[in-house]
Protein backbone atom coordinates (compact mmCIF):
# COMPACT_ATOMS: atom_id res chain seq x y z
CA UNK A 1 0.00 0.00 0.00
CA UNK A 2 2.80 2.30 1.10
CA UNK A 3 4.79 1.41 -1.44
CA UNK A 4 2.78 3.10 -4.05
CA UNK A 5 2.70 6.48 -2.48
CA UNK A 6 5.48 7.51 -3.95
CA UNK A 7 5.16 6.39 -8.18
CA UNK A 8 1.67 8.38 -7.50
CA UNK A 9 3.93 11.24 -6.32
CA UNK A 10 6.24 10.94 -8.71
CA UNK A 11 3.31 9.99 -11.94
CA UNK A 12 1.23 13.60 -11.15
CA UNK A 13 4.40 15.40 -11.40
CA UNK A 14 5.89 14.19 -14.25
CA UNK A 15 5.09 15.41 -18.11
CA UNK A 16 6.34 12.76 -20.16
CA UNK A 17 7.64 9.39 -20.49
CA UNK A 18 11.18 11.01 -19.95
CA UNK A 19 10.21 13.31 -17.39
CA UNK A 20 8.82 9.85 -15.94
CA UNK A 21 12.51 7.87 -15.43
CA UNK A 22 14.11 11.40 -14.21
CA UNK A 23 11.85 11.68 -11.60
CA UNK A 24 12.26 7.97 -10.76
CA UNK A 25 15.69 8.06 -10.77
CA UNK A 26 16.07 11.23 -8.89
CA UNK A 27 13.32 10.57 -6.08
CA UNK A 28 15.52 6.90 -5.56
CA UNK A 29 18.47 9.35 -5.02
CA UNK A 30 17.09 11.65 -2.50
CA UNK A 31 14.04 9.69 -0.90
CA UNK A 32 12.98 10.49 2.57
CA UNK A 33 12.96 7.76 4.46
CA UNK A 34 9.61 8.20 5.87
CA UNK A 35 6.39 7.86 4.03
CA UNK A 36 4.18 8.90 6.64
CA UNK A 37 4.74 10.94 10.22
CA UNK A 38 2.87 8.90 12.72
CA UNK A 39 4.68 8.31 16.04
CA UNK A 40 7.85 9.44 17.31
CA UNK A 41 9.38 6.03 17.04
CA UNK A 42 10.04 6.28 13.38
CA UNK A 43 12.90 8.70 14.27
CA UNK A 44 16.34 7.82 15.23
CA UNK A 45 19.09 10.24 15.59
CA UNK A 46 20.69 10.46 11.94
CA UNK A 47 17.08 11.06 10.40
CA UNK A 48 16.30 13.66 13.87
CA UNK A 49 19.80 15.53 12.53
CA UNK A 50 18.45 15.62 8.62
CA UNK A 51 15.08 17.25 9.44
CA UNK A 52 16.95 19.58 11.44
CA UNK A 53 19.48 20.77 9.37
CA UNK A 54 16.51 21.65 6.51
CA UNK A 55 14.82 23.23 9.03
CA UNK A 56 17.38 25.70 9.21
CA UNK A 57 17.10 26.02 5.69
CA UNK A 58 13.78 26.57 6.14
CA UNK A 59 14.30 29.42 8.67
CA UNK A 60 16.39 31.33 5.27
CA UNK A 61 13.43 30.64 3.26
CA UNK A 62 10.83 31.86 5.27
CA UNK A 63 12.57 34.92 6.08
CA UNK A 64 13.05 35.88 2.23
CA UNK A 65 10.33 38.37 1.16
CA UNK A 66 11.01 36.70 -2.54
CA UNK A 67 9.13 33.37 -0.92
CA UNK A 68 9.43 29.88 -2.41
CA UNK A 69 8.14 27.51 -5.58
CA UNK A 70 9.53 24.52 -3.72
CA UNK A 71 5.94 23.23 -3.37
CA UNK A 72 4.47 24.66 -6.55
CA UNK A 73 1.76 22.37 -7.81
CA UNK A 74 1.27 20.73 -4.67
CA UNK A 75 -1.81 20.64 -2.58
CA UNK A 76 -2.38 19.76 1.09
CA UNK A 77 -5.73 18.79 3.12
CA UNK A 78 -5.81 19.36 6.70
CA UNK A 79 -8.16 17.24 8.62
CA UNK A 80 -8.82 18.39 11.74
CA UNK A 81 -11.63 16.92 14.24
CA UNK A 82 -10.32 18.18 17.58
CA UNK A 83 -9.56 21.96 18.07
CA UNK A 84 -6.13 23.31 17.01
CA UNK A 85 -4.87 27.08 16.46
CA UNK A 86 -0.97 26.68 16.26
CA UNK A 87 -0.88 23.04 14.69
CA UNK A 88 -3.60 23.66 11.70
CA UNK A 89 -2.27 27.49 10.91
CA UNK A 90 1.47 26.16 11.47
CA UNK A 91 1.00 23.64 8.93
CA UNK A 92 -1.55 26.01 6.57
CA UNK A 93 1.51 28.84 6.49
CA UNK A 94 4.00 26.47 6.06
CA UNK A 95 2.57 24.92 2.67
CA UNK A 96 1.60 28.52 1.59
CA UNK A 97 4.85 29.66 2.43
CA UNK A 98 6.81 27.18 0.14
CA UNK A 99 4.61 27.80 -2.52
CA UNK A 100 1.83 25.08 -1.93
CA UNK A 101 -1.79 25.08 -1.61
CA UNK A 102 -4.24 24.32 0.84
CA UNK A 103 -7.66 22.97 1.55
CA UNK A 104 -9.10 23.57 5.05
CA UNK A 105 -11.61 21.81 7.44
CA UNK A 106 -11.37 23.43 11.12
CA UNK A 107 -13.77 21.44 12.58
CA UNK A 108 -14.19 17.58 10.46
CA UNK A 109 -16.11 16.30 13.77
CA UNK A 110 -19.05 18.52 13.40
CA UNK A 111 -19.02 20.21 10.03
CA UNK A 112 -18.00 17.05 7.74
CA UNK A 113 -19.23 14.12 6.17
CA UNK A 114 -18.28 12.17 10.18
CA UNK A 115 -21.23 13.98 11.35
CA UNK A 116 -23.38 11.66 9.29
CA UNK A 117 -21.54 8.30 10.35
CA UNK A 118 -18.98 8.63 7.32
CA UNK A 119 -15.98 6.69 8.31
CA UNK A 120 -12.63 7.71 8.66
CA UNK A 121 -11.33 5.51 5.71
CA UNK A 122 -13.61 6.33 3.73
CA UNK A 123 -13.11 10.40 4.25
CA UNK A 124 -9.53 9.66 3.89
CA UNK A 125 -10.41 7.46 0.50
CA UNK A 126 -11.94 10.83 -0.53
CA UNK A 127 -10.14 13.58 0.42
CA UNK A 128 -6.63 11.91 -1.63
CA UNK A 129 -8.23 12.04 -4.65
CA UNK A 130 -8.24 16.02 -3.79
CA UNK A 131 -4.63 16.17 -2.34
CA UNK A 132 -1.34 15.21 -2.51
CA UNK A 133 -0.52 14.99 0.96
CA UNK A 134 -3.13 14.67 4.19
CA UNK A 135 -2.26 16.21 7.47
CA UNK A 136 -4.87 14.38 10.51
CA UNK A 137 -5.66 15.44 13.67
CA UNK A 138 -8.34 13.29 15.37
CA UNK A 139 -9.93 12.14 18.76
CA UNK A 140 -8.86 8.48 18.78
CA UNK A 141 -5.61 6.87 19.55
CA UNK A 142 -4.12 5.54 16.51
CA UNK A 143 -6.53 6.98 13.84
CA UNK A 144 -3.12 8.29 11.86
CA UNK A 145 -1.88 4.79 11.57
CA UNK A 146 -5.78 3.46 10.31
CA UNK A 147 -5.24 6.64 7.67
CA UNK A 148 -1.90 5.53 6.69
CA UNK A 149 -3.12 2.36 6.09
CA UNK A 150 -5.88 3.27 3.54
CA UNK A 151 -3.93 6.57 2.06
CA UNK A 152 -1.79 6.33 -1.04
CA UNK A 153 -0.45 9.76 -0.26
CA UNK A 154 1.19 10.89 3.02
CA UNK A 155 0.00 11.16 5.89
CA UNK A 156 1.04 13.42 9.04
CA UNK A 157 -0.32 12.66 12.55
CA UNK A 158 -1.20 16.22 14.06
CA UNK A 159 -2.23 14.62 17.37
CA UNK A 160 -4.53 11.17 17.77
CA UNK A 161 -6.53 11.89 21.34
CA UNK A 162 -4.66 11.08 24.11
CA UNK A 163 -2.25 8.98 21.44
CA UNK A 164 1.54 10.82 19.99
CA UNK A 165 1.41 14.16 18.58
CA UNK A 166 5.24 13.42 16.82
CA UNK A 167 5.33 16.80 14.32
CA UNK A 168 5.14 18.72 18.05
CA UNK A 169 8.03 16.46 19.40
CA UNK A 170 10.21 17.30 16.57
CA UNK A 171 9.95 20.85 17.08
CA UNK A 172 10.19 20.53 20.93
CA UNK A 173 13.76 18.79 20.12
CA UNK A 174 14.56 21.26 17.94
CA UNK A 175 14.25 24.20 20.22
CA UNK A 176 15.81 22.44 22.93
CA UNK A 177 18.50 21.72 20.49
CA UNK A 178 18.88 25.83 19.24
CA UNK A 179 18.14 27.43 23.07
CA UNK A 180 20.55 24.73 24.81
CA UNK A 181 23.21 23.80 22.24
CA UNK A 182 22.78 19.91 22.39
CA UNK A 183 20.41 17.38 23.35
CA UNK A 184 22.90 14.96 24.94
CA UNK A 185 23.56 14.76 28.31
CA UNK A 186 20.42 17.23 29.55
CA UNK A 187 17.86 17.32 32.15
CA UNK A 188 13.97 17.42 31.35
CA UNK A 189 11.33 18.22 33.54
CA UNK A 190 7.84 16.83 32.24
CA UNK A 191 5.29 18.98 34.18
CA UNK A 192 1.70 18.74 34.09
CA UNK A 193 -0.97 16.07 32.64
CA UNK A 194 1.53 13.78 31.56
CA UNK A 195 -1.60 11.07 31.28
CA UNK A 196 -3.16 12.35 28.50
CA UNK A 197 -0.67 14.76 27.23
CA UNK A 198 0.69 13.22 23.97
CA UNK A 199 3.00 16.01 23.35
CA UNK A 200 5.00 14.69 26.64
CA UNK A 201 4.79 11.21 25.20
CA UNK A 202 5.71 11.51 22.08
CA UNK A 203 8.80 14.25 23.48
CA UNK A 204 9.59 10.95 26.22
CA UNK A 205 10.25 9.06 23.06
CA UNK A 206 12.36 11.48 21.22
CA UNK A 207 14.79 12.08 24.11
CA UNK A 208 15.27 8.31 24.61
CA UNK A 209 17.33 8.24 21.70
CA UNK A 210 20.21 10.57 23.21
CA UNK A 211 22.97 9.86 25.74
CA UNK A 212 22.62 10.91 29.44
CA UNK A 213 19.57 12.32 29.79
CA UNK A 214 17.84 12.52 32.59
CA UNK A 215 14.08 12.85 32.80
CA UNK A 216 11.86 14.32 35.80
CA UNK A 217 8.60 13.41 35.73
CA UNK A 218 6.33 16.07 37.89
CA UNK A 219 2.31 15.50 37.77
CA UNK A 220 -0.89 15.19 39.98
CA UNK A 221 -1.52 11.59 41.30
CA UNK A 222 -4.28 11.00 38.71
CA UNK A 223 -2.10 12.16 35.41
CA UNK A 224 0.90 10.19 36.61
CA UNK A 225 3.07 9.40 33.38
CA UNK A 226 1.48 6.17 32.05
CA UNK A 227 3.72 2.83 33.01
CA UNK A 228 3.95 1.88 29.00
CA UNK A 229 6.70 4.96 28.74
CA UNK A 230 8.26 4.48 31.84
CA UNK A 231 9.12 1.18 30.37
CA UNK A 232 10.31 2.11 27.39
CA UNK A 233 12.51 4.83 29.01
CA UNK A 234 13.58 2.37 31.09
CA UNK A 235 14.47 -0.17 28.32
CA UNK A 236 16.77 2.66 26.85
CA UNK A 237 18.35 2.86 29.51
CA UNK A 238 17.39 6.19 30.10
CA UNK A 239 17.50 7.56 33.66
CA UNK A 240 13.85 8.59 35.37
CA UNK A 241 12.43 9.98 38.24
CA UNK A 242 9.16 10.77 39.69
CA UNK A 243 8.88 13.69 41.58
CA UNK A 244 6.33 15.90 43.77
CA UNK A 245 8.68 19.06 44.12
CA UNK A 246 8.36 21.29 40.95
CA UNK A 247 11.30 23.96 43.05
CA UNK A 248 13.95 21.36 43.52
CA UNK A 249 13.32 19.85 39.93
CA UNK A 250 12.97 22.73 38.57
CA UNK A 251 16.35 23.80 40.07
CA UNK A 252 18.16 20.68 38.09
CA UNK A 253 16.80 21.07 34.87
CA UNK A 254 18.58 22.55 31.50
CA UNK A 255 14.34 22.40 30.46
CA UNK A 256 11.15 22.80 31.70
CA UNK A 257 8.37 21.44 30.22
CA UNK A 258 4.50 22.48 31.36
CA UNK A 259 1.56 21.55 30.14
CA UNK A 260 -1.76 22.00 30.58
CA UNK A 261 -4.23 20.20 32.77
CA UNK A 262 -6.72 19.19 29.63
CA UNK A 263 -10.28 19.38 30.85
CA UNK A 264 -11.75 17.84 27.66
CA UNK A 265 -10.31 14.23 28.83
CA UNK A 266 -11.57 13.77 31.96
CA UNK A 267 -15.43 13.76 30.81
CA UNK A 268 -17.60 14.14 33.17
CA UNK A 269 -15.27 13.96 36.34
CA UNK A 270 -15.03 17.76 36.97
CA UNK A 271 -14.52 16.67 40.57
CA UNK A 272 -10.66 15.34 39.35
CA UNK A 273 -9.80 17.90 37.12
CA UNK A 274 -10.21 20.51 39.25
CA UNK A 275 -7.50 18.31 42.34
CA UNK A 276 -4.86 18.40 39.47
CA UNK A 277 -5.43 21.72 37.84
CA UNK A 278 -3.36 24.58 39.64
CA UNK A 279 -1.10 22.28 41.50
CA UNK A 280 1.94 22.69 39.30
CA UNK A 281 2.34 26.75 38.33
CA UNK A 282 5.28 27.66 37.14
CA UNK A 283 5.93 31.55 38.57
CA UNK A 284 8.80 33.73 39.34
CA UNK A 285 9.63 31.45 42.37
CA UNK A 286 10.78 28.76 40.41
CA UNK A 287 12.48 31.06 37.39
CA UNK A 288 14.64 32.34 40.59
CA UNK A 289 15.68 28.71 40.83
CA UNK A 290 15.74 27.58 37.21
CA UNK A 291 19.54 27.76 35.85
CA UNK A 292 20.25 30.46 34.09
CA UNK A 293 20.95 28.64 30.59
CA UNK A 294 17.93 26.51 31.31
CA UNK A 295 14.27 27.17 29.58
CA UNK A 296 10.87 26.78 30.08
CA UNK A 297 8.94 25.06 27.20
CA UNK A 298 5.23 25.30 26.71
CA UNK A 299 3.59 23.43 23.65
CA UNK A 300 0.32 26.00 23.96
CA UNK A 301 -2.27 26.95 24.83
CA UNK A 302 -1.64 27.68 28.31
CA UNK A 303 -4.12 28.46 30.65
CA UNK A 304 -2.55 29.39 34.45
CA UNK A 305 0.16 26.93 34.48
CA UNK A 306 2.49 29.21 33.87
CA UNK A 307 2.27 33.04 35.16
CA UNK A 308 1.91 36.27 32.61
CA UNK A 309 5.16 37.33 34.52
CA UNK A 310 7.11 34.77 33.50
CA UNK A 311 6.55 35.78 29.62
CA UNK A 312 9.27 38.82 30.11
CA UNK A 313 12.06 36.32 30.97
CA UNK A 314 14.35 35.28 28.62
CA UNK A 315 14.07 31.71 29.64
CA UNK A 316 10.53 31.65 28.22
CA UNK A 317 11.20 30.20 25.07
CA UNK A 318 7.56 28.96 24.53
CA UNK A 319 6.56 31.34 21.96
CA UNK A 320 9.73 30.70 20.04
CA UNK A 321 9.20 27.39 20.50
CA UNK A 322 5.50 27.85 18.51
CA UNK A 323 7.80 29.64 16.18
CA UNK A 324 9.95 26.50 15.48
CA UNK A 325 6.83 24.65 14.64
CA UNK A 326 6.61 26.57 11.02
CA UNK A 327 10.33 25.40 10.15
CA UNK A 328 9.61 21.99 11.40
CA UNK A 329 6.61 21.11 9.58
CA UNK A 330 7.93 23.65 6.60
CA UNK A 331 10.79 20.93 6.54
CA UNK A 332 8.78 17.62 6.80
CA UNK A 333 6.57 18.63 3.85
CA UNK A 334 9.56 19.26 1.56
CA UNK A 335 10.80 16.16 2.81
CA UNK A 336 7.87 13.91 2.48
CA UNK A 337 6.78 15.74 -0.92
CA UNK A 338 9.81 16.27 -2.78
CA UNK A 339 13.01 14.31 -0.71
CA UNK A 340 16.17 15.94 0.13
Amino acid sequence: MQGRKYSMLIAGCAASPNDTINAQQSTLNNRFPLQDVLEAQQFDRKLLNSIFEVAREMEDIERDAAGSELLKGFLMATLFYEPSTRTRLSFESAMKRLGGEVLTTENAREFSSAAKGETLEDTIRTVEGYSDIIVLRHFESGAAKKAANTANIPIINAGDGPGQHPTQALLDMYTIKREIGHLDNIRVGLVGDLANGRTVRSLAYLLAKYDGVKIYFVAPDVVKMKDDIKDHLTDSGVDWEESTDLMEVASKCDVIYQTRIQRERFGDRIDLYNAARGKYIVDTKVMNVLPKHAVVLHPLPRLDEITVEVDSDPRAAYFRQAKNGLHIRMALLKLLLLGY
